[in-house]
């Protein structure tokens, strides 16, 4: 009797999956540089034709470290990253020290007059028009946006639907406070410092059942050896600060008398 079982439901398309499975992506996925990363991303990398969300508590925290390696082969592919609104004027040796080639480099840099909480803050529409041009386009091999935290309702939609047009990863850097909010991107991790030139990255969200836990990157080096060596001694607490800074103020007083 011939079995009445048709094929699985995962196979039928790409989109879905069982619970306990990660889903596979709609299109090409992109090395991310780390391996352990990887093994925990849809498809194992950073997805193409969609948004990728970082959540950070603030500018500087590793991003870019993390981002480098896969920023660095597609510009090795001749196809240009492009950054729109960085916290912060890009500093060149510290990319190309990344292995970023600044002639494929590009920085979109909106309401330059602004102060940064003001920017932090207000609607970038051009910032957004120009990013979903970007993404439209099919020139760019990567995008990069700083995104303030209030956006019109449907912005995140539309860069979606324009990402969907982009043979690459897009990825919006934004506030961790908006964890808790809804988001269009299929991918969204929070960044958080984990020590020395360590990241820790929670995957809120992701085609897949949740990670059992975060998971810890090693960074590219940027402390000298004896840089680390004192970040990773102990804190003192302060009392016992304080208690050191008067013994040792009362010894000098005595040793004048």
């Amino acid at each position: 009797m011939p079995s009445l079982r048709g094929p699985a439901p995962e196979t039928l398309h790409p989109a879905l999956w069982r619970a306990h499975q990660l889903g596979r992506p709609g299109a090409a996925v992109l090395a991310s540089g780390y391996p352990e990363l990887d093994a925990q991303l849809p498809g194992g990398g950073w997805p193409a034709g969609v948004l990728t969300e970082l959540l950070l508590p603030h500018p500087g925290i590793g991003e870019l470290r993390l981002l480098a390696p896969v920023l660095a082969a597609l510009q090795q592919q001749q196809r240009c990253v492009m950054c729109f609104d960085p916290p912060a004027a890009p500093c060149a040796w510290a990319l190309r020290a990344l292995g970023l080639d600044l002639q494929r480099l590009v920085v979109v840099q909106a309401r330059r007059g602004l102060k940064s909480r003001a920017r932090a803050l207000l609607p970038a529409a051009d910032v957004l028009w120009a990013l979903e041009q970007a993404l439209k386009s099919g020139h760019v091999g990567a995008v990069l946006a700083w995104l303030p935290a209030r956006l019109p309702a449907d912005a995140l939609r539309r860069l979606q639907l324009a990402a969907q047009l982009h043979a690459g990863p897009a990825f919006l850097l934004r506030d961790a406070q908006l964890r808790s909010q809804p988001s269009a991107a299929p991918l969204r991790l929070l960044l958080a410092s984990a020590g020395p030139d360590l990241l820790r990255l929670t995957l809120l969200k992701r085609r897949g059942p949740p990670p059992a836990q975060p998971l810890v990157l090693a960074l590219p080096a940027v402390l000298s050896a004896s840089a680390l060596a004192r970040a990773l001694q102990p804190a003192v607490p302060v009392e016992a600060a304080a208690a050191t800074a008067a013994l040792l103020a009362a010894a000098r007083w005595a040793s004048t008398r």
